[in-house]
C-alpha cells in the first residue's frame, strides 16, 4: 500500500509515533541529523528540496501548534510547513486579530485560543512553537515539556537567569525534545567556519568581534499597531503575566521588544544569535567576565532599552581555544545601512563571516629594526648580524593569502534548522541547541542587558552556569 493509500490510524495509535518524542535523547546526541550528514554545498540544498517532495505516511505526520502568532511565529510556522509531513492544528495568541489571521492562512478548522494551556492539553498536538514575549518563554516552555510536547522556543529561551536551570531541569526530567530557534547552529556556513577553525586556519585565536547593525523603522522594532487593538481584543492582564502592572498600552503589545518589562532588549534578541554562532564554531561554553555600555541615541519613541549597545567579554582558555576577548555591537542607527557578521582574529589570519566566509592571511616577515640613533659602526655591525640571522624574508612577505567559501545562492539555514528539529522528533534523537546550549547562549546576553542598566561588570561560571 502506498503512502497516499494508507489509512490513518486512530489518535492513540498515531500518538504512539511521537509518544516518546524525547526517549533516548541522552544516548543519541552524537547522531548526525539527515541534513547535517549531506555535505555542505549545493548537494545539501538539492537534498533538502528532494526531502520536501518525499511522500510522508499520514500516520507519520507531526502536528504542530504555535503559541504567539505574531510576526516571528507566523514566519516560523510558514517555514515549518515546508517540511514534509508537518501539519498545523492549533494557534494561541492574546490578540484576537492574529487568531483570525491564523484561520485565514491555515483553514477555518484550525483550533484557536487565547490560552496556551488549551493547546498543551490537546492530544493532537505533537510539538509547539513558542514565539511570544521574552518574559513568557520559560513558563510556557516548562509547561509544554511537562505536557509531553516537543518544544521549539524562540530565543532567548529565558527572560531571567534563574529560569535557565528550571528549563534544563524540565527537559531532563521529562526527557522531551527542546530546541532553541537560533538557526545559525544548523547553518552550512557555520559548519564550514567550525571546520576551518578546527583545522588551524587562523592560528591561535586571540580576539573576536561581531555585530548586528540596522537602519530602518522595522529593524528598530517600530512595528505596526493594529487599529482595533483595545482591551476587548487584547487580553492585557494575561499579556502582563508576571510583569509589573501597567495601564493598557497597545504600543507595549505590538512593540514589546522595546520595553524591559517584557524583553531582554537587543542583547537578548540579537546578541544571543551571535553567542550561539560563536559557541557552535568554537565549541565553547561562554565567557567568565561580562561588561556593557551604550545608550538610547535616536529612537526616542518611549522605549526604555538602548538602540546602541556594546558588550565586552573575557573567554577563558579551554581545550578548544586559548583565552580570547570578544566585543559585540548592535547599532539601530547605522547610516551605512546595517549588516551582521563576525571577525575571528588569530595569530596567523582573520576569518570573516557574513553570508559567506573569507579568510585572509598576511605573513609577518622578518623582525624590523630601528638603529638610526646608533653609531655608524654599531649600525653596520647590527645590520650584518641581522642579515645572518634573518635570511631574505622578502619572499615570505608575499601578497595576502585569501580563501573564500560561499553557500549556494538559494540556501536558507532556516530550512536546515527546522529539518533538524523534525528529524529529531522522528528519530528520537537530540539536537545541538538544546536547553543547556540555549542557556549558555542566553545567559551572557541577559547579563549584558543587566550590566548596561546596573553599570557593573559581572562574573560568570560558564561550566556550572551560575554567577560567581
Amino acid at each position: 500500500m502506498s503512502a497516499s493509500e494508507e489509512q490513518p490510524l486512530g489518535e492513540n495509535q498515531r500518538r504512539s509515533f511521537v509518544k516518546t518524542i524525547g526517549a533516548g535523547l541522552g544516548l543519541s546526541l552524537g547522531l548526525p541529523s539527515i541534513v547535517q550528514a549531506i555535505g555542505s554545498g549545493s548537494e545539501r540544498v538539492e537534498a533538502i528540496e528532494s526531502l520536501k517532495r518525499k511522500p510522508i505516511s499520514v500516520n507519520d505526520k507531526i502536528q504542530i501548534a504555535c503559541i504567539g502568532f505574531g510576526g516571528r511565529g507566523l514566519y516560523d510556522i510558514d517555514q515549518a510547513l515546508k517540511v514534509p509531513g508537518v501539519k498545523m492544528v492549533a494557534a494561541a495568541d492574546l490578540y484576537d486579530g492574529r487568531l483570525i489571521r491564523a484561520k485565514e492562512l491555515h483553514g477555518k478548522d484550525l483550533f484557536t485560543t487565547r490560552y496556551y494551556e488549551e493547546i498543551l492539553s490537546r492530544p493532537d498536538v505533537d510539538a509547539v512553537f513558542i514565539a511570544g514575549t521574552h518574559h513568557w518563554n520559560a513558563p510556557i516552555s516548562i509547561a509544554a515539556l511537562k505536557a509531553g510536547k516537543a518544544v521549539y522556543c524562540e530565543k532567548p529561551m529565558v527572560y531571567k537567569l534563574d529560569e535557565g536551570q528550571q528549563v534544563i531541569k524540565a527537559q531532563k526530567e521529562t526527557n522531551t525534545l527542546f530546541m532553541v530557534g537560533s538557526q545559525r547552529v544548523s547553518s552550512i556556513v557555520y559548519e564550514k567556519a567550525r571546520e576551518l577553525y578546527r583545522s588551524g586556519a587562523i592560528g591561535d585565536l586571540n580576539y573576536v568581534e561581531a555585530w548586528w547593525d540596522r537602519n530602518s523603522y522595522l529593524g528598530a522594532w517600530q512595528y505596526s499597531i493594529a487599529p482595533d487593538a483595545n482591551e476587548r481584543t487584547v487580553d492585557w492582564k494575561r499579556f502582563l503575566g508576571s510583569a509589573p502592572q501597567h495601564a493598557f498600552d497597545p504600543m507595549r503589545v505590538f512593540r514589546w521588544r522595546n520595553y524591559k518589562d517584557y524583553s531582554t532588549g537587543v542583547a537578548g534578541d540579537l546578541f544571543v544569535h551571535l553567542f550561539s554562532g560563536l559557541h557552535f564554531i568554537l565549541d565553547t561554553m561562554g565567557p567568565e567576565r561580562i561588561a556593557a555600555t551604550g545608550g538610547l541615541r535616536f529612537w526616542k519613541d518611549g522605549r526604555d532599552i538602548p538602540d546602541v549597545l556594546l558588550g565586552m567579554y573575557d573567554y577563558p582558555a579551554t581545550k578548544t581555544h586559548p583565552a580570547f576577548n570578544l566585543v559585540l555591537r548592535t547599532n539601530f542607527v547605522d547610516g551605512s545601512g546595517g549588516s551582521t557578521g563576525f571577525k575571528f582574529i588569530g595569530s596567523e589570519g582573520m576569518m570573516t563571516i557574513d553570508n559567506s566566509i573569507t579568510i585572509k592571511k598576511v605573513k609577518r616577515g622578518a623582525p624590523g629594526y630601528n638603529i638610526q640613533s646608533f653609531s655608524k659602526e654599531m649600525q653596520d655591525r647590527y645590520q650584518k648580524e641581522w642579515k645572518e640571522n634573518n635570511p631574505d624574508k622578502r619572499k615570505e612577505m608575499s601578497d595576502p593569502e585569501l580563501f573564500e567559501y560561499k553557500p549556494p545562492k538559494e540556501y536558507n539555514d532556516m530550512d536546515d534548522h527546522l529539518f533538524n528539529f523534525f528529524d529529531a522528533i522522528r528519530r528520537n534523537k537530540g539536537v545541538v541547541e538544546d536547553a543547556t546550549f540555549g542557556f549558555r547562549a542566553a545567559a551572557p546576553a541577559i547579563m549584558t542587558h543587566q550590566a548596561y542598566y546596573d553599570k557593573k561588570v559581572y562574573a560568570w561560571d560558564p561550566v556550572l552556569m551560575k554567577t560567581k
